[in-house]
């Protein structure tokens, strides 16, 4: 999910031939929601909608089943970590993820 234009985001996605979409949140709208916004720059700022990095777990049904974020773009939650929580939010589920 980023806030670069559509436009941008469709020259990326056709060069780069991603299988996934891309996601373009528009006036940071659902970067606040989850409360990943980075507070460093401030509406108007050519850089506002940038979120702290991270990962979001996401079922089909679009609830939030896990969020790791971190406040640096540096820092990156342990993938370990990461793989045990999906597999504790996932098991015994009947959704396909």
């Amino acid at each position: 999910m980023t806030y670069d234009s559509v436009d941008l985001l469709k020259a990326f996605h056709d060069k780069s031939k991603l299988g996934y979409p891309l996601l373009h949140d528009e006036a940071a709208k659902h970067v606040v929601a989850l409360g990943i916004l980075n507070p460093q720059y401030k509406p108007g700022h050519s850089a506002y909608g940038i979120p702290h990095p991270g990962i979001l777990l996401i079922s089909p049904e679009g609830k939030v089943l896990a969020r790791f974020a971190e406040l640096g773009y540096r820092q990156r939650p342990p993938l370990e970590e990461v793989l045990e929580v999906v597999r504790e939010r996932v098991a015994g589920s009947s959704s396909v993820y």
